[in-house]
């Protein structure tokens, strides 16, 4: 598939207060790319914004309101003086917690932002990019859109759930210029885990925040700079899936060569990490 045009064309990133929305904003700013950034948290929306000198229209929003997310869009036709590039639905959240005790507030808190969140982005800036028959929408997933893992069933659930809704995607937009991307990253070393809802660790022993927070570090070898770089290289390389750091690239082997029974080995896994 051709590449899609980034370099001096207007950029959507979500959750862009930190991690792999903010490096995104960097690497995209250095390519002279306009930006649309918003995030939840507007104080550090703000820090993101500080650091760009290219022209910035910020947002501070919850993804999961559709409504914001359609005003926004219709703020960026007017705002916007070169066509979009791309919006990477990238704001996320996560929830460790057995199925069984899990609420129904929490499953809901993650859908609607994990999934919920990149729907609405998608249907809000999806028909400019059709009316301009070019650009693409990135979607990101995760490792666990790729394998199931105890204590993350709704995580697993909402991250999955990206993966269908862009495979599908895909499918629709083919023939036309523009493109859906859907990105797998592993363990980044960003927020996601500090500023989740942690009931359990992920052997599902209660009180496992700190206990997840060590072994998250354990395991989170890949910076939020490499993640952004790698996906903008996939972009640029006309990838449709983009896996980013070893983990995610031994995991999706894991799961072609075992896809039955590759928990098997995350239970080995488990036992590792968890020293």
């Amino acid at each position: 598939m051709p590449a899609t045009q980034i370099d001096g064309r207007v950029a959507v990133v979500t959750g862009a207060g930190s991690g792999i929305g903010r490096a995104l904003a960097h690497n995209l700013a250095a390519r002279g790319c306009p930006l649309v950034l918003t995030d939840v948290n507007e104080a550090s929306l703000a820090e993101t914004a500080e650091t760009i000198a290219t022209p910035v229209l910020t947002k501070t929003m919850d993804v999961s309101d559709r409504w914001a997310q359609q005003q926004l869009a219709a703020e960026v036709k007017a705002w916007a003086t070169a066509p979009i590039g791309l919006v990477i639905n990238n704001a996320g959240v996560a929830l460790s917690q057995t199925a069984a005790a899990a609420s129904t507030e929490d499953v809901e808190w993650v859908m609607n932002i994990n999934f919920w969140g990149v729907v609405h982005g998608t249907q809000a800036y999806l028909p400019m990019l059709q009316a301009q028959d070019s650009g693409a929408i990135v979607n990101i997933s995760s490792i666990f859109g790729i394998i199931a893992f105890p204590t993350q069933s709704a995580y697993n659930a909402s991250k999955f759930a990206v993966r269908g809704y862009t495979e599908s995607l895909r499918h629709e937009l083919h023939g036309t210029g523009v493109r859906a991307i859907c990105v797998h990253p592993g363990g980044i070393r960003t927020n996601i885990v500090n500023n989740g809802r942690h009931h359990v660790d992920n052997l599902g022993r209660a009180d496992g925040g700190d206990a997840l927070k060590k072994d998250f570090d354990k395991v989170a070898r890949t910076t939020p700079d490499q993640a952004a770089k790698t996906i903008l290289r996939g972009v640029d390389k006309g990838s449709d899936r983009v896996l980013i750091g070893p983990d995610a690239k031994a995991m999706d082997l894991l799961q072609r060569t075992m896809p039955v029974r590759y928990f098997s080995v995350i239970r080995q896994l488990q036992k590792v990490v968890m020293r």
